[in-house]
């Protein structure tokens, strides 16, 4: 029997929102069913696949509810929020699956594992807070829940907008039943949002904290852990451009750890954007990666074919 090929693939949490104007459930579940159809293409060519997603504006409109409620409702901590959008994300990637294997004919089960990954509480992000969550506030507002001990920042004249730490993922808590799970012949959504951030404490105990995990860098770990053949991210284009939207732009076939490593110390990668994507690529293959692959939902098959994509190399 052939060993079957193991992939990371990470979906970007805005694939689910892909015109403003839709941001409705119904909106975000026709979104997810066009990129699974893309990913159900990939386990039928015999690849087994691991799903990750990112849930930024999900879980921004918890937060927004969250905040519309607070004379009603208790506030929702920002661990159970992302623990929330794993469910709901992974619910519509399993439902998509289901539906695009039953029509493929494909004998196999999707199903999602609520993730856990641990940080360390020493980590510099606890003491410097950068990524932006929620809506924008009025400064009255935000000075009010500085009081109670979080972080806003001014943005652009847009008003304010609450920062939390962005910790490096240090151990993925169900590592060992994600494994068990892709043997079994599942395919498994996992790590959503970059997982659900805890620490552990000094009786071994884990706690959650308010921080946002990097969804690549936590796919990237993911992906080292389970010995993966391929960590694919997948973003809004269909390959990797230095120069990018200048008149010498170049977009690149392949890069090796070296190249990418110039090309960011150069500035070419924007950050936000495909900066930490490629970081992330470049960590995974530095700690014993195999290769990685950058493209668009609609080009993965074309990809893996070798007719596009960016491919980064050790």
């Amino acid at each position: 029997m052939t060993e079957k090929k193991v992939a990371v693939l990470a979906v970007g949490g805005n694939a689910l929102i892909v015109d403003k104007t839709k941001k409705s459930i119904p909106d975000q579940f026709d979104a997810v069913k066009e990129t699974m159809s893309h990913i159900a293409g990939m386990i039928e060519d015999g690849w087994d696949v691991v799903i990750t997603h990112g849930n930024g504006p999900q879980v921004g409109f918890i937060l927004r509810r969250s905040e519309l409620s607070l004379d009603e409702l208790h506030p929702v901590p920002m661990d159970y929020a992302g623990a929330d959008t794993q469910g709901a994300i992974g619910y519509m990637a399993q439902k998509a699956l289901r539906n695009e294997f039953k029509k493929r004919g494909i004998d196999k089960t999707a199903l999602t594992v609520v993730t856990q990954v641990q940080v360390d509480a020493a980590d510099p992000a606890f003491q410097k807070p950068a990524k932006p969550v929620g809506s924008f506030l009025d400064e009255a507002t935000a000075k009010e829940r500085m009081a109670l001990g979080q972080n806003f920042v001014e943005d652009a004249g847009r008003g304010w907008r609450r920062v939390v730490p962005s910790p490096l993922p240090m151990n993925i808590v169900e590592v060992d039943a994600i494994k068990k799970l892709i043997e079994g012949g599942f395919s498994v959504i996992a790590v959503g949002g970059g997982g659900i951030p805890v620490i552990e404490k000094e009786n071994g105990n884990l706690r959650g904290v308010e921080a946002v995990i990097d969804k690549d860098f936590a796919s990237g770990l993911l992906a080292n852990n389970i010995n993966a053949d391929l960590l694919i991210i997948s973003t809004a284009v269909e390959k990797i451009a230095i120069n990018f939207g200048k008149d010498n732009q170049e977009w690149l076939d392949e890069m090796t750890v070296a190249e990418a490593e110039k090309y960011i110390e150069e500035g070419h990668f924007a950050p936000g954007s495909m900066l930490p994507k490629v970081q992330a690529i470049v960590k995974f293959l530095k700690e014993g990666g195999k290769k990685a692959l950058v493209t668009d939902p609609p080009n993965i098959q074309r990809a893996l074919n070798g007719e596009t994509g960016t491919w980064i190399v050790p």
